[in-house]
């Protein structure tokens, strides 16, 4: 099986604090407290399974959700929106977290969080050995969820936050699009590994490899106007993925003229492919001295990689040979263009993310019985939160267990991995 996904190593998992100050509640608040403590020590191991992490994220959500709307008034923004303040540190901007007194900015943070794990737990999974069709689709499904939470938290929640997103940190509309651009991506080179596997056409692989580099080029793009020195590893990894997805599109429309007799547009293709293999080799070069956050890793030693340039070339051969002695067809100076299919198949969307029902627990007459007239003027507050930020200072850094090895080559049919 086919692996060549990169989630999983390009973030570090984002940190927190909270202060909790209720008064006089009458809600089991330790239910809410042990929940949201569950689910955060899973977060920090891929090991866990999907349905464990799953399981722990409804049962803090669904106790959460008070905490966002009024049980006892649909619709209606809760008392308790602003009872609790939240600090999180964001992926791109060092362990100085972020302390807001508002709800929503936990549900954005803690989903984005899950997302991550999900995107290391993708990579985990494609690190081991003997691939099979189930780790596969795990893989897949890993990813489409994380793509569904980001998307789900730039759509929903992002909007009702009262203060404007940080630059660069994990609210930017940027560090979004790329995120969500990078999983989708991931998860189609799942979809583009079967295929592969599954010895469909020449003309299809070619335009699922087309759609792959088109969406890893979006998520790079995404990334263009960001501060270099926090970026630049993630954006030359991005880069990296498009040129060799490119090279793979050429390289099976070159096949497929070839299966057509079209010789010289098949030699012209390789001769495209060839090019952006050879970009792709120069950003692995920028890629090992880039800057920014994220664990290196060495793609010119990974299999998927090194096996793509002795595939072009055998190919390349092969048309200039047959051209030689059969077609002798004229090179076309333009390379012609890659396909894009009409019909959607093979090709991956977010899977849609939706908050739990309210838990049994959230009764109007529980919720009537907070007292939030002892919290204060919200000016008051501000002073009071900004005093207590610089006496907590920095969040210490998380530490991530059962890293996956994507050096290694793999067991599949093209040696990818995600990395």
């Amino acid at each position: 099986m086919q692996l060549c996904p990169g989630s999983g190593r390009w973030y570090g998992t984002k940190q927190l604090g909270l202060v909790c100050r209720l008064h006089g509640t009458s809600l089991h608040y330790d239910e809410l407290r042990q929940a949201r403590q569950r689910l955060l020590e899973l977060l920090p191991d891929a090991g866990h399974g999907s349905v464990e992490l799953e399981s722990a994220l409804t049962a803090y959500l669904a106790l959460f959700t008070a905490f966002l709307q009024a049980p006892d008034e649909p619709g209606q923004e809760s008392k308790l929106r602003h009872v609790l303040r939240f600090r999180w540190t964001h992926t791109l901007l060092g362990n100085t977290p972020e302390a807001r007194q508002d709800a929503v900015f936990e549900v954005v943070s803690m989903c984005q969080n899950v997302a991550l794990w999900y995107m290391k737990r993708a990579a985990r999974i494609a690190g081991k050995e003997g691939i099979t069709m189930e780790d596969a689709k795990e893989v897949h499904g890993s990813l489409r969820r994380a793509a569904g939470l980001v998307k789900a938290v730039h759509d929903r929640y992002i909007g009702q936050l009262q203060d404007e997103p940080l630059k660069e940190g994990d609210c930017d509309t940027r560090v979004i699009t790329a995120t969500i651009n990078q999983c989708t991506a991931e998860a189609q080179e799942v979809t583009m590994a079967r295929a592969i596997e599954l010895k469909h056409s020449a003309g299809l692989c070619s335009a699922l490899a087309h759609e792959t580099s088109k969406m890893f080029t979006t998520a790079a793009d995404a990334l263009r106007s960001l501060d270099p020195s926090k970026v630049e590893r993630w954006s030359k990894y991005l880069q990296l993925k498009a040129a060799v997805y490119t090279a793979y599109a050429y390289n099976y429309l070159g096949e497929n003229l070839l299966a057509e007799d079209k010789c010289g547009e098949a030699i012209r293709c390789l001769q495209e492919s060839k090019k952006f293999y050879g970009e792709a080799e120069e950003l692995c070069k920028q890629y090992a001295t880039a800057k920014g956050v994220g664990a290196k890793v060495k793609p010119e030693r990974l299999l998927f990689f090194r096996k793509l340039g002795p595939v072009l070339n055998r190919t390349l051969e092969k048309c200039e040979r047959e051209n030689g002695f059969i077609y002798h067809q004229k090179v076309p100076y333009d390379a012609p263009p890659l396909e894009l299919r009409d019909n959607t198949y093979g090709l991956v969307a977010p899977e849609e993310f939706g908050m739990p029902a309210p838990s049994p627990l959230w009764t109007p007459v529980t919720f009537a019985a907070f007292d939030v007239s002892r919290l204060g003027d919200r000016a008051a507050d501000a002073k009071k939160a900004a005093a207590a930020e610089k006496a907590e200072g920095d969040l210490p850094p998380v530490k991530e267990v059962n890293e996956n090895d994507t050096d290694k080559d793999q067991d599949n049919h093209s040696g990818c991995v995600l990395s």
